[in-house]
């Protein structure tokens, strides 16, 4: 599932929803490949749950050999509601659990291409993506 917004002129911003399950069953180097192949189409990511840290490893690894006049690079950032300083402990051990058993679908990744996402800044409670989309 995709959605397009309309930017001035011709541009589109395209943003691509990814749920987890359509990765889940993927080694981790293929998800990070099927990631990188939608960034490189010009479009941002939203990844429900996030990557492990070898996987986005992986990814920054694949980009940086990726790189040339037309791919920019990636700018990358995840939130994850469990990680809040002032969660209740119970509650975090409770989200811990169910993490085990369902994997990484707690919080949301956003991956886009550096050409377009020129920041992302995260905290516990919000993530926000700037853009930057050159107009005709």
């Amino acid at each position: 599932m995709k959605d397009c917004l309309q930017l001035q002129g011709d541009k589109m911003l395209t943003l691509q929803y990814l749920p987890y399950g359509e990765i889940e069953q993927l080694p981790s180097e293929e998800r990070v490949s099927k990631i990188l192949a939608i960034v490189k189409k010009n479009r941002i990511v939203l990844l429900e749950g996030k990557l492990e840290r070898a996987e986005e490893t992986e990814l920054i690894k694949q980009t940086m050999e990726s790189i040339n006049d037309h791919f920019k690079g990636i700018e990358l950032g995840a939130i994850d509601p469990a990680q809040k300083e002032n969660a209740a402990i119970l509650a975090k051990i409770r989200k811990s659990m169910v993490s085990m058993l369902m994997g990484n679908r707690q919080g949301m990744t956003i991956i886009g291409p550096a050409s377009i996402v020129k920041q992302i800044k995260q905290d516990p409670e919000k993530i926000q993506v700037f853009t930057d989309v050159k107009r005709r």
